[in-house]
């Protein structure tokens, strides 16, 4: 009785794997062997990207480098008005002359009309500098902004 229920079950699992496994079954007897890893972790998985990001990497941090690192050019033309800090106004012959250090921690002296890496210094006073600022986005409606620097602080027009 149980080779016959042995018999049944087995011809019950072939017919539902299809004709081709009866046939397979009848001339050799199955053996089931796991599905070899593929080389890569020692949990067995890699990933190929073939082209593609992975997408267990981190994008935050990725990308372009910062605008802070410098790499405009040297001097003054290579400081961003991000960078920029006011350290001190000085009345000069010809009008006012701004102190101001980037984040090298080196300090220039600017005039009016002088270039930045994404701006000019428009005007200096006494209490402060303004600088048009050129915005580098291309869904930005406004091409340019005026920015304040201030000797106490308070930056007006970020």
């Amino acid at each position: 009785m149980r080779t016959w229920l042995r018999g049944l079950c087995t011809g019950l699992m072939l017919l539902a794997a299809g004709p081709m496994a009866a046939a397979a079954s009848q001339s050799a007897p199955a053996v089931a062997t796991p599905p070899a890893a593929p080389a890569g972790d020692a949990d067995g998985y890699s990933y190929d990207a073939q082209g593609r990001r992975d997408p267990f990497v981190t994008l935050v941090g990725r990308g372009v480098e910062s605008a802070a690192t410098g790499s405009h050019g040297e001097g003054l033309q290579g400081l961003t008005v991000a960078e920029l800090s006011l350290r001190g106004v000085i009345l000069h012959r010809r009008g006012y002359v701004a102190i101001v250090q980037g984040a090298d921690q080196k300090t220039h002296m600017v005039k009016p009309n002088d270039r930045l890496a994404d701006g000019t210094v428009k005007a200096i006073s006494p209490d402060g500098l303004t600088i048009v600022q050129e915005v580098n986005d291309p869904l930005s409606l406004v091409k340019q902004k005026e920015i304040r620097k201030t000797l106490h602080g308070s930056d007006e027009g970020k």
